[in-house]
């Protein structure tokens, strides 16, 4: 949809979706036109409305369509399910002609309609979408002019308008129009749609299959079968790939640096990096007594020494950022430096925050309560993991007493969806343009993305401003300074923009790298390869 997807910390290197191509020779243990995928948690679901994370994305972008999509390489919005479409002079009015003969994988034709109930769903306050909801939020009405022509009026302006009606994906009303609870249908479970890929199977724990969508009313990719195979441990995933059990991996950085360089591996596996808009981050819950006061957040960024975690165990590979727009883009202060790793500094800060060691245990406190907090991490994440340990000996040193909660990666989404949570490492893939209303935003706390609790009244001003700017000179002077609202305020600590380390079999050919990654509906199959 366009908006920003949450990640996990040991995937945020890894933001690929990977397809292949096909003949009926055998490969290992499966047919060589099927490409097996390694995922390294199972999504919560398959509802292409209500998921939030990428690993359910990196499937349903197979399966759905939206009436435009971005070029990878121009990165300018092109037809996709709307073959044309009118904006009116003010921008506040766009009308989408869809094409006729496009179905969905049961046989129904796709129209207008499914697009329209598609944006009630969305706005529906019953259905758990409030990080779609937000993007669409200043819509005021929704017309069907006829089964393949559907016209948004917006009662503000956004610059964001096209892209936003445009990534309204088209999900089946004659399935889901009749379903009690639509954040329970079937849906969530078996996904209908217009795209490449057919839902075929989703075994829990173990995978989900896909299979080419014969009836496809583009040109059909060449790969017949998509396996994706759940599996939580990168080390068990590495030996599956040296095997030949899967095709793609995302690889953790000590595997890229130093367990695929042997000629072997590489005769077998190509491997490419490149960088998407992403960074990952420390989140600091500020409803919370320990973390309401922004000199405690910034004393924690201070006890985080971001250069040696990044040069030991990311081997380098990513960059120190300070801020949440994508560090590669002109929205991103390049000025704003990031706090140092300064422990006398931080302790002079927890002293000033009255977090002082009243009672000489050992440990900090503040009106009786101790300092001793959470961190919430996801258990198959082995970078988060390191990371914990890091601030638990850091943070010890300053009297703050930190205990590492490891979850499975459902209960753990629960866990910060929830808000219940002390602290938390996640990422975010973030859009091309900047919108930072879904993540920050006051109005985002109770429902929305913003499960930190940030509230600040000159970034929420700035947020709208944004939304209403056409001009792109505008837009980044708004944004360097809502960059500088966060440095000061640290509700993250910023913590790194990391590259896509991919790994891949050689079984494909054209395998290119666009701006925005893999296109991976390219790759053809390379005839000559046989398995090492």
């Amino acid at each position: 949809m366009g908006e920003m997807r949450r990640l996990s910390a040991c995937f945020l290197i890894a933001l690929i979706v990977a397809f292949g191509a096909c003949n009926m020779e055998q490969v290992g243990r499966y047919p060589a036109d099927w490409l097996m995928y390694h995922i390294p948690a199972e999504p919560d679901t398959l509802n292409p409305l209500t998921s939030t994370d990428l690993y359910s994305d990196t499937i349903l972008e197979n399966i759905y369509e939206t009436l435009v999509w971005r070029n990878p390489d121009t990165l300018e919005l092109e037809p996709r399910l709307a073959e044309s479409w009118e904006i009116s002079p003010d921008g506040m009015t766009i009308t989408f002609h869809m094409r006729k003969g496009v179905r969905f994988t049961d046989g129904v034709p796709a129209t207008a309609r499914d697009v329209e109930y598609t944006y009630r769903k969305i706005m529906d306050p019953k259905v758990d979408c409030p990080h779609l909801r937000n993007y669409y939020a200043d819509i005021s009405k929704v017309e069907v002019l006829d089964d393949y022509t559907i016209k948004f009026t917006y009662k503000e302006p956004y610059f964001r308008a096209l892209e936003i009606c445009g990534y309204t994906q088209c999900i089946p009303k004659h399935l889901l129009e009749k379903a009690a609870d639509f954040n329970k249908s079937p849906l969530g479970r078996a996904p209908v749609g217009t795209g490449p890929y057919k839902f075929v199977e989703w075994t829990t724990g173990r995978r989900v299959v896909l299979d080419r969508n014969e009836d496809y009313w583009r040109a059909k990719p060449e790969i017949k079968r998509v396996v994706y195979k759940f599996i939580s441990l990168d080390s068990t995933a590495l030996i599956e790939l040296k095997k030949h059990h899967l095709d793609v991996m995302g690889l953790r950085p000590i595997q890229w640096v130093k367990q695929t360089n042997k000629p072997r591996f590489l005769k077998s596996f190509r491997k490419e990096m490149y960088y998407l808009p992403n960074y990952s981050y420390i989140g600091w819950n500020m409803r919370r007594p320990l973390f309401s006061d922004k000199r405690v957040r910034r004393a924690m960024t201070m006890l985080v020494d971001r250069d040696t975690i990044l040069n030991t165990i990311l081997f380098g590979l990513g960059k120190v950022v300070t801020g949440p727009a994508y560090i590669y883009s002109p929205y991103y202060d390049n000025d704003i430096k990031p706090w140092p790793y300064d422990p006398n500094a931080a302790k002079q800060l927890l002293d000033q925050a009255g977090w002082l060691d009243h009672d000489g245990d050992g440990i900090r406190d503040k009106n009786g309560a101790p300092f001793k907090f959470e961190f919430l991490i996801s258990s198959g994440s082995i970078f988060a993991d390191q990371l914990g340990t890091i601030l638990q000996r850091e943070l010890a040193k300053v009297g703050i007493k930190l205990e590492v909660r490891k979850l499975e990666w459902a209960t753990f989404l629960k866990m910060v969806d929830d808000r219940n949570f002390d602290a938390v490492t996640l990422g975010w893939s973030l859009s091309v343009e900047t919108d930072p209303y879904q993540l920050w935003h006051s109005s985002q706390i109770e429902k929305g993305s913003n499960f930190v609790g940030f509230s600040n009244p000159e970034a929420d001003e700035i947020i709208v401003k944004n939304r209403r700017a056409f001009d792109v000179n505008e837009r980044i002077r708004l944004m360097k300074r809502f960059h500088d609202i966060l440095h000061d305020e640290q509700p993250y600590t910023f913590l790194f923009c990391s590259p896509s380390l991919v790994a891949i079999s050689r079984r494909f050919d054209n395998v290119k790298v666009h701006k925005l990654g893999l296109e991976k509906t390219e790759w053809t199959i390379n005839r000559q390869w046989k398995e090492e």
